[in-house]
């Protein structure tokens, strides 16, 4: 079985202000969603609208058509 990268994890580790952090908690919890699964669908959407001419590939395009945080 092929695994596609949007399957492999990778972890990332960020400082923020534990005041903005509580908040995005609370908001994220609210929406029925996880922190990571926002952050993702950000990540994606950063990605995809700063990439210039660089050429993405088919599956970081799918992931974010239409669809809400994973």
């Amino acid at each position: 079985m092929t695994i596609t990268i949007e399957e492999k994890t990778a972890r990332m580790t960020l400082l923020i202000d534990p005041r903005k952090k509580k908040i995005f908690e609370e908001i994220c919890a609210a929406q029925d969603l996880t922190p990571s699964q926002v952050l993702r669908q950000m990540i994606r959407e950063y990605i995809i609208e700063n990439a210039g001419d660089r050429t993405l590939p088919a599956w970081l395009l799918t992931a974010s058509r239409g669809k809400g945080p994973r």
